[in-house]
């Protein structure tokens, strides 16, 4: 059965997406069935990481998944490079929130995603969820349907802003609707090692999370921003770089920690 790891922080511009892609594309090159979840209105995993490229039909994504009748395998795009599948998403799914709050969803709402998810957890080793910056009904959906929350966290000044209102949101829903929901892991992202401000912003995230905190960290890299322009992963555009050294650590971290008894 395949897990599920939400990638999600409402705090815009922490690696979110671009961790959800290149830790995608890494476990695909690493010989592990993958679902990348574009669960984002504004649809960036699904352009960053090429799907758009295939022509994938924009009537049938995430959002016809979510609130009609389509299945993840009728509307799961096959990538070639990376080797995984995507859920892609337009921004037709900035509705599917006014629509779950209506009176057709009022019940069961908050597991819309987890019934579909679980109709394909057999066909997949992971699936990745690229959750949108915000606390609203998507993203409840999407802790609902997940085993577990990948967080990144900027090495930036206010890097823990915001974190307070999301470990609530995860607490919020342990109780409701998924208790077995826990925290995979805290990545610091955009961390620049000539910086005091950097190095001071990884010992406070690790003396508050302490082991939750994943070894490796994504460093700033030019590269690392300029591959989503082009449409492809950090490992298909430059896997010489500090970023795809970076992302590779990271996947070796997370298939030690699921399958090999831990961190």
């Amino acid at each position: 059965m395949g897990k599920i790891i939400a990638v999600a922080n409402q705090k815009g511009g922490v690696g979110k997406t671009t961790t959800s892609i290149n830790l995608s594309a890494g476990l695909a090159y690493a010989n592990r069935k993958i679902l990348l979840v574009d669960f984002d209105p504004q649809g960036n995993a699904t352009h960053g990481i090429g799907a758009n490229r295939v022509g994938f039909d924009r009537n049938h994504t995430v959002y016809d998944v979510l609130v009609g009748p389509d299945s993840v395998r009728q509307n799961a795009v096959r990538l070639d490079m990376p080797p995984l599948d995507v859920l892609p998403a337009t921004i037709d799914l900035s509705g599917a929130d006014v629509e779950m709050a209506s009176s057709n969803y009022a019940v069961g709402r908050e597991n819309l995603l987890k019934q579909k998810l679980d109709a394909v957890r057999n066909d997949y080793d992971y699936i990745i969820i690229d959750c949108p910056p915000s606390l609203g009904l998507l993203n409840t959906n999407a802790l609902t349907a997940a085993d577990t929350v990948m967080i990144p966290v900027q090495c930036e000044y206010f890097a823990l802003e915001g974190l307070t209102q999301l470990l609530g949101t995860i607490r919020l829903v342990q109780k409701l609707w998924n208790p077995r929901l826990s925290i995979e892991g805290v990545l610091l992202t955009m961390f620049d090692v000539r910086t005091k401000l950097s190095v001071e912003v990884q010992q406070e995230v690790r003396k508050y999370f302490k082991e939750k905190v994943y070894r490796c960290y994504i460093p700033r890299n030019v590269r690392l921003s300029e591959a989503p322009s082009r449409e492809v992963s950090i490992f298909e555009y430059d896997t010489k770089s500090e970023g795809a050294k970076a992302y590779a650590a990271l996947v070796r971290e997370v298939i030690s920690h699921n399958e090999k008894g831990g961190r």
